[in-house]
């Protein structure tokens, strides 16, 4: 009993605590009492949400920086051609340019801090406008969209940078605008449901492609002059094809990062909370030892100066790079139209329906329209937090399916999503150590995203060929052709084809069902005219074989009956 004491005044302080807070001002503004929690509870459950989603803060950094960011030809080292030197060709930006990289190194800083910013304030937000554990933070999928299909790796597409951001505010203008007049729900419900389903399906086979490659994940695949892909996991890389030099299966890192892979799917498989960043932690920390096959400083001079950076631990870093940096201008082109539709089709679908489905999983909604407490501000804030990510530099930020493992620990109101923004807040001062998570770290969590992604394909209509065929164009050309634009256009083409001459059919019908009514209607109203006409002359007559005073009130009698009389 005596080792049981702390423990229950440990409890008994627990409840006084949460007693004085319900009944504050706070309280009752958060409806603590009302949703059945406590406030310590909703802080286990915003801790627990974050250790969840922390993985986002490198993850989405590295695959940003992917695209080069700011970084141009301009920031690459000139070449030392004998004497004398010379300005660098394009190809400085694919090789191992020290003045390239370290221009890299300063926008993936950036786009940390960016991240972080983004996600504390929305989850801030939605926890203080509208009452909900939900946490928010830039989407994995549509920062794979940037990277990759917009401005393309190291600025290889066909949208400069700028452009894009501008592209990404853009579509957070138009995607509050849609949530304030409530247009945004109803044009998720337009969408059909088997196209909705096969998007997320698609974006997750995305990532795990993506999650596999060499630049940023654990290389499992690379490429091949007679199949496109195939296994490497080299240990050495022609820069040039990129095929391996001494055989497949040989990389150091790539084993590593398995190891990563087996730890996390473990932890999610055993349902461990924070399971996703357990195997990002290991693989990084060993990846930080130098003198290694796997280190992430190697003895180069970009090592030393990434390990000089890691050493500070702590450093408060501020965005110079990558905030601001919009260009309206290429707006005009039609493939820069085309990426601001897709970003706007995907943030309807993804962060609306994943919206829903919190809700819904928390017991928020009414249960009549569907609904739920709060939703017009979450979508206002989700929304308008878009438009904050691109001002920094980053895309568009959407509610984490995370936010499950806060509302299993027994979150239900802002008072988690809030606990979730002060976690981030803390995370601004680590850039040192976030900033040194390697590719192969990061990779194994994009590929176990993507088949958490995998578990709404079941809901397709696989029976049903008009509904099945338009969704497995949907999910196999997002990663076939390694854009989720693609994907979404041509399942809604085929989807469109499909269906045209039912919708032909069906306006058929219903064009001949109005003609025919008209017709029986004029078709009527000409028989009822000629029948009335008939009985009055029958009246008439009949009238002429009767006495006089009873002949005219037995007709004006008739003719009143029908219809036909004057009076």
């Amino acid at each position: 009993m005596k080792r049981s004491s702390p423990w229950r005044k440990l409890a008994e302080a627990e409840d006084a605590v949460n007693r004085a807070v319900a009944a504050t001002r706070v309280g009752r503004y958060f409806k603590l009492e009302a949703r059945k929690s406590s406030f310590t509870k909703e802080l286990r459950a915003g801790a627990a949400t974050f250790l969840t989603m922390a993985y986002i803060i490198s993850v989405n950094a590295a695959i940003l920086t992917d695209s080069g960011g700011p970084c141009t030809v301009s920031d690459c080292t000139p070449v030392v051609v004998g004497n004398s030197t010379a300005v660098p060709g394009p190809e400085c930006t694919v090789g191992s340019n020290p003045g390239y990289e370290q221009c890299l190194g300063r926008t993936k800083s950036d786009l940390i801090v960016a991240t972080a910013v983004a996600a504390m304030a929305g989850s801030f937000a939605m926890g203080a406008l509208a009452n909900l554990p939900l946490g928010l933070a830039p989407g994995m999928g549509a920062n794979a969209y940037f990277a990759y299909n917009m401005v393309g790796f190291h600025g290889s597409g066909s949208i400069p940078y700028g452009t894009a951001l501008a592209g990404v505010m853009v579509e957070g203008i138009v995607f509050f605008i849609l949530s304030a007049v409530g247009l945004r729900s109803r044009l998720a419900r337009m969408i059909p449901r088997n196209i909705r389903l096969a998007t997320a399906v698609g974006i997750g086979l995305f990532l795990a492609f993506t999650g596999l490659q060499a630049h940023q994940g654990v290389g499992l695949v690379g490429a091949s002059p007679s199949t496109l892909v195939t296994l490497t996991a080299c240990s050495e890389t022609d820069p040039a094809t990129g095929a391996c030099l001494g055989g497949s299966m040989r990389s150091p890192t790539f084993w590593l990062g398995a190891v990563g892979f087996l730890i996390t799917a473990t932890c999610l498989a055993r349902d461990v909370k924070g399971g996703m960043i357990y195997g990002i932690v290991f693989v990084t920390v060993v990846s930080w030892i130098r003198g290694t096959a796997v280190t992430v400083f190697p003895d180069t001079a970009a090592g030393n100066a990434g390990f000089d950076y890691f050493k500070k631990v702590v450093d408060f870093h501020t965005i110079t790079t990558t905030a601001g940096r919009l260009s309206f201008g290429g707006l005009r082109h039609g493939n820069a139209l085309l990426a601001v539709f897709t970003l706007l089709y995907v943030d309807v679908l993804a962060t609306t329906g994943t919206m829903y489905s919190m809700a819904e999983y928390g017991g928020f909604t009414d249960g009549a329209g569907g609904g739920f407490d709060g939703e017009y501000r979450a979508f206002l804030v989700d929304a308008g937090s878009t438009v904050l990510s691109a001002a920094l530099g980053s895309t568009t930020v959407t509610t984490y399916v995370e936010s499950t493992a806060g509302i299993r620990e027994g979150g239900r109101t802002g008072v988690t999503a809030i606990t979730v923004a002060a976690c981030f807040l803390a995370s601004l001062f680590f850039g040192p150590v976030l900033t040194s998570v390697p590719p192969w770290a990061v990779g194994p969590s994009l590929v176990l995203v993507g088949a958490m992604m995998m578990r709404v394909a079941k809901d397709i209509e696989w029976a049903d060929m008009k509904e099945a065929i338009p969704a497995f164009v949907t999910m196999a050309l997002m990663p076939l052709t390694f854009s989720i634009a693609n994907g979404i256009i041509a399942g809604l083409g085929v989807y469109i084809a499909l269906h045209c001459y039912d919708w032909a059919r069906i306006a058929y019908l219903k064009a001949s069902k109005v003609l025919d009514e008209r017709r029986n209607q004029v078709a009527a109203s000409s028989a009822g005219e000629a029948s009335g006409i008939t009985a009055t002359t029958a009246t008439a007559a009949a009238a002429d074989e009767i006495p006089d005073e009873f002949g005219q009130g037995i007709i004006l009698c008739l003719e009143k009956e029908m219809g036909t009389g004057s009076g």
